[in-house]
Order: structure tokens, then C-alpha cells, then sequence
């Protein structure tokens, strides 16, 4: 008598697909909606994951897009350490949909929020860490946030790929206004922490979903061709305010922001879930894509989560071929090979 589970694969069963096969064994974790070419312009952003597959991907030729280029004068160290060429935009990271919801908005409809001044210096709450030593003048702060929104427009616009990695549930709002900051205030430079106007929040599933699909379907109607791929990252939190244990914390956070990734991929053809954090998080790897500290991820995780998503690209979609004008395809260009940068990280220094 046959039933449901006679015609399927063996990837659906977990004794042929995982037990037998081992963690680097591991095949077809992957079946991508739509293929991602070489000559595809693709944006990255995001939590910090997101700049090991924009290197990845630069690295292996594909046209990763730096829309917001360093100016001349800006060179080497320099420029990472102002934050250029880390995402496609200068927007430092962005953990929640809420911030990405929050540039998008900026840069296609206007719109004004606060801005830090501390010590003569001035500060953007949208990234405060974006100037290491803060702005000299609001003027300067303003046309340095008015390159990055234009760069958003430029990106969505000319983009054929979307990448995005969630990172946290967590954040800090403006009690007033709703404004998401990029970090607490009071834990870097530019303000201080007002607990009479500053409230923590840990968004839920549904405020997690509509924030993501309204920014989604703001990109799609200025662009709409672009393609959503959806990432989480696997780091855990550095910290958490909810009140539970940081490891805790961690499982709550990242599994909000699965779901939430796998149900928008699951109801539109235009949006794809990859799976790096199961690659990285998943017991059956035993925690050997981590560092010592249980949180960053070493390269070979990286490159493990990379074969997978070139792999299972070729699989379905056949080996990438040279374009058919026969023009040299202009390669992305490989960024230097560090540490990526973390904002999060900052708040280790207030650990007991």
C-alpha cells in the first residue's frame, strides 16, 4: 500500500540525508527559486554575516555592488575604517527590518530624525559608529547621510539581486517618535541614555513580518525585477536587554527571524531563503564553524556556507557560462580579507 512518503527523496529523510551522509558530507541543502549570475549586480546588507558573503562573492568574480564608493582620497585602512565598501551602502550594519524600513523610507520618501551632538562633534543615529570621531558640523552629517540615501536609490534601482541577513529582534526605540536606533544610546558617542525616552523592544513575529514585507515591497515597486534573497545570520548576541540569558535570548531572536524569512520566501517567487545559519548553527556541524569565543565564525565556516550556495546554484541551474556578447564580464572587486566590522560588538565592554 503506498502512501506519501514512498515517492520521496532521500534528502527528506533524516537517516540518508544527515546520519549517513555527516556534517561535511552534506548535499542539496538548498533549492534556490532563481538563479544568481556572475553579471547579476548584487547589494548586500545587513547584520555582519552579510559581509562574508558580499567578500565571498566578490572574491569568486561576482558583481558585487559597491554603490557607495570611498572618495579618492580615502584609501586602504582608511576607508574600512569609515565604513566604506563593508556593504554596498554605507549604512553600517543593519540588524532589524525595522532599520532596513527606516533607510528605505529616507531614501525614497524624505523625511527628517535626530541627530547627536556631544562635545562639538555630531553623530547619526541611523550608524553612529559610521564616523569614528564623529562629524565636525550638522552640515557635514547631513550631506554624508543624504551620499547614503542616494546610493539606496542607486542600488535598488539598478540591482537585479537583494541580499539581506537578519540579525536580532532587539532594539531601542525613541518612546515619541518610534525611531529605531542603531544601537542603545548611551553606549557609544553622540547621547546619552534617557530611560524616560529611550524603551527597549523585542519585536514579535507579526511586527517582524509586516516590517520586512513593507520593506520588500518598497524596493519591488521602485525595481520590479529585483530579487530577494533572505539570509539570518548565525552569530549569537552579544548582549541581550530582554531580561533572559544571552544564550536564550539568542534562540528567540534567531528563530523569529527564520521563520519570519522562511514564510516570505515561501509566498512569493521573487523572495529565496539560503540556509547559512542552519549550515553554521546546526548541532549536527558540532560548533566547528565557530571561534573559541562560541560566536564568531572562522573562515572555513564561511567557505563551507559559500560551497553550498555555488554548488547547489550549479545543480539547478547548470554550470555559469561566459555571457553570449563574448565582452570580458567586469568582476566585482575582492575587498581585503579581516575581521568584519560589528557594531554589536561595543557592547562587550560593559560586561562584568
Amino acid at each position: 500500500m503506498s502512501n506519501p512518503y514512498d515517492a520521496l527523496g532521500t534528502s527528506a529523510f533524516w537517516r540518508t540525508a544527515v546520519a549517513e551522509k555527516g556534517p561535511l558530507g552534506l548535499e542539496h541543502l538548498w533549492a534556490p527559486k532563481f538563479q544568481v549570475r556572475p553579471e547579476h549586480k548584487i547589494v548586500t546588507a545587513g547584520s555582519c554575516f552579510a559581509q562574508h558573503i558580499g567578500k565571498a562573492l566578490a572574491k569568486r568574480g561576482y558583481s558585487w555592488l559597491d554603490a557607495e564608493p570611498a572618495p579618492p582620497w580615502v584609501v586602504g585602512g582608511d576607508a574600512k575604517a569609515l565604513n566604506y565598501g563593508i556593504f554596498s551602502c554605507r549604512t553600517g550594519n543593519i540588524y532589524t527590518p525595522r532599520m532596513l524600513l527606516q533607510w528605505l523610507r529616507l531614501a525614497f520618501e524624505g523625511g527628517d530624525t535626530e541627530l547627536w551632538e556631544a562635545e562639538g562633534r555630531w553623530f547619526d543615529p541611523l550608524r553612529p559608529v559610521i564616523e569614528p570621531n564623529g562629524f565636525a558640523n550638522r552640515d557635514e552629517l547631513q550631506s554624508a547621510r543624504q551620499a547614503t540615501l542616494a546610493s539606496i536609490r542607486n542600488a535598488v534601482s539598478e540591482a537585479d539581486v537583494f541580499i539581506f541577513t537578519l540579525g536580532l529582534t532587539e532594539a531601542w526605540r525613541h518612546g515619541g517618535t518610534d525611531f529605531e536606533y542603531a544601537l542603545c544610546p548611551g553606549t557609544v558617542a553622540g547621547a546619552e541614555f534617557d530611560e524616560a525616552v529611550h524603551r527597549f523592544h523585542n519585536a514579535s513575529f507579526a511586527q517582524l513580518r509586516d516590517d520586512l514585507e513593507a520593506a520588500i515591497a518598497l524596493m519591488r515597486e521602485k525595481n520590479s525585477a529585483l530579487k530577494i534573497l533572505l539570509t539570518v545570520s548565525p552569530v549569537p548576541l552579544v548582549a541581550s536587554a530582554s531580561g533572559a540569558h544571552v544564550l536564550a535570548a539568542t534562540s528567540h531572536s534567531k528563530s523569529l527571524l527564520r521563520a519570519v524569512a522562511g514564510e516570505l520566501a515561501g509566498a512569493a517567487e521573487a523572495i529565496d531563503y539560503f540556509p547559512s545559519y542552519e549550515i553554521i548553527t546546526h548541532p549536527v556541524f558540532r560548533g566547528m564553524f565557530f571561534a573559541p569565543n562560541m560566536r564568531a565564525v572562522v573562515p572555513e565556516g564561511v567557505a563551507t556556507v559559500m560551497k553550498h550556495f555555488f554548488e547547489d546554484q550549479r545543480r539547478v541551474f547548470g554550470e555559469v557560462v561566459q555571457s553570449a556578447s563574448g565582452k570580458p564580464r567586469k568582476k566585482g572587486k575582492a575587498r581585503p580579507e579581516g575581521d568584519v566590522m560589528c557594531e554589536e560588538e561595543l557592547l562587550n565592554a560593559f560586561a562584568k
